[in-house]
């Protein structure tokens, strides 16, 4: 099959690193690349916490992280000597209690084999690397000594989407509406200002929006927007040396500058979609947030709140894993999306997973095919249970 003609839906994180690997694969043919926002005011990408973990249950995941972790040490190499992304190595610290150590230390196991630097602290050895915790109450906790932490998101979007633009790549303002297909294979998409791009292959990377074009196939694809708010405070605690901390109450928080940020998921709606609405949920830190967090350090009962916004997850309801590669009758249509919070640190690793498969028919690095739509399609899940 002939593909002169890519279209990308969605030039976020994962649609831009499509395009963008695209080229590295030697793609010579036309890219263009729809986004519907090019302020990116409301991109999953932009409102994000913007950190990268190896500590997964499902393995690919893993190795999609280890690859994204290399990734984001090479940026210079890739988008040259001037390219800053503000990566910190401050580590993923997951704490947990009895009734879950040997699940969380098997998976601790499986982690190293693959190539992750996780260690395990008992109680007394946790108290002493981090003493601000109070943990009293905490059995164990495992950490990323290496490889994990966060970064700046929108620097590298914005490195990325430069690139891609320079090798050329046509970025156009527009929302995609409806996409066709005939003789089981897509043949275009339309805007809403009723222009139509036709296209060879049509890669789905609309997030949170993936549902509603898939819908237009006729495709059940089980994504939603779900909302998470995110809380910038301060703290008379020294962000320095503080981990990326995942609370057994369900709370996350993380430096940010000289100060910090954190949340915590509501409760869940399972069938509850909430596009538009980017109101954050203040209810959360005073019912949920604050308490557990000045439990967990005691110093941080003087919070101050600087300010909270709100972003979408785009949550693939099957098994919170993202889905990539063709649909099985559609074979030009290939999925890009859905992956449940972990997009932009494994967006270096789907993207040329997705490049490679437009390219050659087929994974040439990391087989991707586990994240597979056969699996949605039949309705067995690939469940990813260390959602953060």
């Amino acid at each position: 099959m002939s593909k002169e003609q890519v279209v990308i839906i969605g030039g976020a994180i994962i649609g831009s690193f499509c395009a963008w690997s695209l080229r590295q694969r030697g793609f010579a043919g036309k890219i263009t690349v729809v986004e519907k926002d090019p302020s990116y005011r409301f991109s999953s990408t932009a409102l994000s916490a913007a950190a990268i973990r190896q500590q997964f249950a499902t393995a690919l995941n893993i190795q999609l992280s280890l690859f994204g972790t290399k990734f984001l040490h090479s940026v210079k190499d890739h988008f040259g000597p001037e390219a800053d992304i503000g990566f910190v190595e401050g580590g993923y610290l997951i704490l947990g209690q009895s009734a879950s150590r040997d699940v969380r230390l098997q998976r601790a196991e499986a982690q190293r084999t693959l190539g992750a630097d996780i260690v395990v602290f008992d109680r007394p050895a946790l108290k002493q690397r981090f003493p601000s915790l109070e943990v009293e109450d905490i059995d164990f906790a495992t950490f990323g000594q290496s490889g994990e932490g966060w970064f700046d998101a929108w620097s590298l979007l914005s490195l990325v989407r430069k690139a891609a633009r320079l090798q050329d790549v046509t970025y156009i303002a527009g929302e995609v509406t409806r996409v066709d297909a005939k003789a089981e294979l897509v043949t275009g998409v339309i805007l809403a200002d009723g222009a139509t791009l036709p296209c060879d292959c049509c890669i789905l990377a609309a997030g949170t929006a993936s549902g509603t074009l898939a819908r237009t196939l006729d495709i059940a694809l089980p994504i939603l927007a779900k909302k998470r708010t995110v809380f910038h405070f301060q703290a008379p605690v020294d962000p320095q040396g503080m981990p990326f901390l995942f609370d057994i109450s369900g709370i996350w928080m993380r430096p940010e500058g000289q100060g910090f940020i954190g949340g915590i998921a509501p409760a869940d709606s399972p069938d509850q979609d909430d596009s538009g609405d980017f109101e954050p949920d203040h209810y959360l830190l005073e019912e949920a947030f604050w308490p557990a967090l000045a439990q967990r350090v005691p110093a941080m009962e003087q919070l101050r709140l600087e300010s909270a916004w709100a972003g979408h997850y785009e949550v693939n309801r099957l098994d919170h894993n993202g889905v990539v590669g063709p649909h099985h009758q559609l074979a030009n249509l290939i999925f890009a999306t859905g992956f449940s919070g972990h997009g932009i640190m494994h967006a270096p690793g789907v993207g040329r997973g997705v490049a490679e498969w437009v390219t050659t028919g087929g994974y040439q690095s990391l087989d991707l095919s586990p994240l597979g739509w056969e699996r949605v399609h039949l309705e067995r899940p690939l469940v990813e249970s260390l959602i953060i």
